[in-house]
């Protein structure tokens, strides 16, 4: 049985979910963004998102589970992420092996992702294979259980740690990000752990940790499926009610509580690593996703470093020529954001250079607001990725994923339309203001790679315990 919840009535769409400019008479013409949808509930407490495009006769299937590293506790770090390389291995009715088989098999392809706040999962496919799909997911969302074992669990901790040896500490600055959040938030805080977790802890990680974690976060009811494509809503509705509705849901999730993220002091690391050029790293804890001052930050990051016409790359990389590269951004999280400025100095160059003009661009971005041009720059950008994301149904970024991600969120899945307003109604002051507010002297950290002097690298103390 599946609750009726409220449909999202939206009367126009063009190639399945675009742009709408009718408006009432007299009112300035804005594009709606239009990504028609309908949303259930089964009794197990299963979210089902279902939106129809028959613009290609595929099909995206994405499911999101409620949890990510964030979840995890101190010493017990890198299940999330353990977990999705896990839920490829089979499940009580599938082979080992044969989920990404079958489903290649069929035309398709797959993958997933986790990060501090969630864990998906989608697969791209022709149409005529949804039922594949859905067969697939249900069996390792109910019956994972029944195919796992301390070996699996051993061979895919093996796996991740291989992973982490790639991706940090063998990477060039790879271990930069990991030291900046261990600096910004408290040791109890659930972004201060990485979400590939540490070595110690995988290590410790037994097979019955990883069980006790899928009984508690996997359970239909801490997840939500969203299929869009090529579908027929009233009978994907009786496909997904056929493999999932039988599946118990799991123990209630009760809401994270976070400790306060908050630095009053600036705080510096150093570290060395087997790199040619130094490179900084400032960061600070922003306003999460949605809330205010997010939009405003994005946009900052824009004028300070997106594109070559941009404040600090002119500057930095043109003008004076001391750095051989340099970005921003907000990276928005569910609880708290950071906002991040990294810069690479070219040869010859040193740190303090550049940090003493990303300072002066941040003090004059405080002092006056960016020029209107800026601002439409910035919003124009915002504005075309929303419709090269609708462009597509499924992927990390297609409109399967973003209906997920924007119930989550919002507890809305259409809310496309939304937040694009947050960007539209910005006025240069109001980015300012942010800047002032959030970018300060004494709430920032400075995370800096300088290459090692010898065979056996020095590196910053480890403020993870």
């Amino acid at each position: 049985m599946v609750t009726k919840l409220p449909i999202a009535a939206l009367a126009v769409t063009v190639l399945g979910g675009g742009v709408a400019t009718a408006q009432p008479a007299g009112a300035p013409e804005v594009p709606r963004i239009l990504v028609p949808y309908s949303m259930h509930r089964l009794d197990n407490g299963l979210t089902v998102i279902l939106h129809e495009d028959h613009t290609t006769p595929t099909v995206s299937v994405n499911v999101w589970y409620h949890v990510g590293s964030g979840r995890e506790k101190p010493g017990r770090t890198g299940f999330a992420h353990l977990f999705e390389h896990i839920m490829f291995e089979g499940s009580e009715h599938v082979p080992e092996g044969q989920f990404d088989r079958w489903l290649e098999a069929a035309g398709g392809e797959l993958n997933g992702s986790t990060n501090p706040d969630r864990t998906n999962y989608w697969q791209n496919l022709p149409s005529n294979a949804l039922e594949l799909a859905l067969f697939l997911e249900s069996d390792r969302m109910g019956f994972l259980l029944g195919a796992m074992s301390p070996e699996k669990v051993d061979g895919q901790r093996d796996v991740v740690k291989n992973e982490r040896r790639q991706s940090y500490e063998n990477r060039p600055y790879g271990m930069a990000f990991i030291r900046m959040n261990e600096t910004l938030y408290p040791q109890s805080h659930p972004y201060h752990w990485p979400t590939i977790g540490y070595m110690e802890d995988l290590s410790a990680a037994g097979y019955e940790d990883v069980v006790e974690f899928f009984r508690r976060y996997y359970g239909p009811n801490n997840a939500s499926l969203s299929i869009a494509g090529d579908i027929d809503p009233e009978r994907t509705l009786e496909l997904v009610e056929k493999w999932f509705g039988a599946i118990p849901a799991g123990p209630p999730v009760p809401p994270i509580d976070p400790p306060p993220a908050w630095i009053d002091e600036a705080r510096e690391v150093v570290l060395e690593d087997q790199v040619q050029l130094p490179r900084v790293h400032v960061c600070w804890v922003t306003p999460g996703d949605f809330r205010p001052g997010d939009a405003e930050l994005d946009v900052a990051a824009d004028v300070l470093a997106g594109g070559k016409n941009s404040r600090l790359y002119k500057r930095l990389v043109y003008d004076l020529q001391i750095a051989q590269d340099v970005y921003a951004g907000q990276f928005s999280n569910a609880m708290t954001s950071e906002f991040c400025i990294v810069a690479t100095a070219r040869q010859g160059h040193d740190l303090p250079e550049l940090e003493g003009v990303i300072e002066e661009e941040l003090d004059r971005l405080a002092a006056e607001a960016p020029t209107p041009r800026e601002i439409e720059r910035a919003v124009n950008q915002v504005e075309a990725a929303f419709l090269d994301r609708l462009e597509q149904v499924g992927g990390f970024e297609g409109k399967a994923d973003a209906l997920n991600a924007y119930y989550f969120a919002t507890g809305n899945p259409d809310y496309f339309n939304e937040d694009l307003a947050r960007y539209r109604a910005l006025e240069p002051e109001d980015v300012r203001s942010a800047v002032r507010t959030w970018l300060r002297d004494d709430g920032r950290v400075f995370v800096r790679v300088v290459p090692a002097e010898g065979p056996e690298p020095e590196v910053a103390p480890d403020v993870s315990r």
